[in-house]
């Protein structure tokens, strides 16, 4: 059975699903939404925040919910309540996500770096399109060692375990400099 952190329901995003999680990414969601609508000085973000977990510990009926329908209920209170401009804005942003580089390697394979570094590019693309910005990954050695073939760690382990490693430094780079030329998005 999974127990849940404040009776909270499990998020869901992309194909992953986060269970234990706090709350400050909502505060950055709606400060975000409120400088985009040019109302950086919101003063009711602490309140929605406090609502919109209150909503999540006591009175939704989900055990899971995709992160994209937690945002358009989110959407629909700031409009109920006379944020148009913010609701208009509020882009999802995610609780921070762990992702295990073991399931990766385990369907690319023996051998088969290419497809390892092609399926992790596109499952770190689909996160951070759902809104994830800070992505944790486990499972690097494990990893290394299915994709040598490897029953003990040698090496061989240890060159892959470096390529994986300059692969995650490179993509959150080019990552970032996305975000810094997308006006900040990431």
């Amino acid at each position: 059975m999974i127990s849940l952190i404040g009776n909270r329901p499990a998020l869901q995003i992309g194909r992953h699903q986060v269970i234990d999680y706090d709350t400050g990414w909502i505060d950055d969601a709606l400060r975000r939404a409120a400088c985009a609508a040019d109302q950086a000085d919101f003063p009711f973000v602490d309140e929605i925040r406090r609502g919109v977990v209150q909503y999540l510990e006591t009175r939704c009926p989900l055990k899971m919910m995709r992160i994209e329908e937690l945002y358009d209920r989110m959407r629909r209170m700031l409009q109920k309540i006379g944020c148009h401009g913010i609701a208009e804005k509020l882009q999802p942003l995610a609780p921070p996500v762990t992702v295990s580089l073991v399931r990766a390697a385990m369907e690319a394979g023996n051998g088969f770096e290419l497809a390892f570094f092609a399926s992790l590019r596109s499952e770190l693309s689909n996160l951070r399109d759902a809104g994830a910005e800070e992505i944790r990954f486990s499972g690097l050695h494990e990893s290394a060692m299915i994709l040598r073939g490897a029953a003990k760690w040698n090496k061989y382990c240890q060159a892959m375990l470096m390529e994986i490693e300059a692969f995650l430094c490179i993509w959150s780079r080019e990552e970032s400099m996305a975000g810094i030329s997308a006006g900040g998005k990431h």
